[in-house]
């Protein structure tokens, strides 16, 4: 029976074992250590203007007039 590997095992690796760190979310350039998961304060700025500005939203379910009361 085979066993299966690790999750990122078709990953390329750095030198340290480590797999490349993830593009950054806002603009795809590689993330920065110091402000994971992105590449610079200012992305991270941009990100945090998103959310509360409304323009990333959590789907829900709608509610209804009964369970409002």
């Amino acid at each position: 029976m085979p066993v299966d590997g690790p999750k990122d095992a078709g990953r390329p690796k750095d030198a340290g074992g480590k797999p490349p760190p993830k593009p950054c979310p806002v603009c795809g350039k590689p993330a920065n250590p110091a402000t994971l998961p992105f590449c610079s304060s200012r992305c991270r700025d941009v990100d945090l203007n998103r959310w509360l500005s409304d323009k990333y939203v959590i789907p829900g379910r709608d509610t209804d007039p009964e369970d409002a009361e």
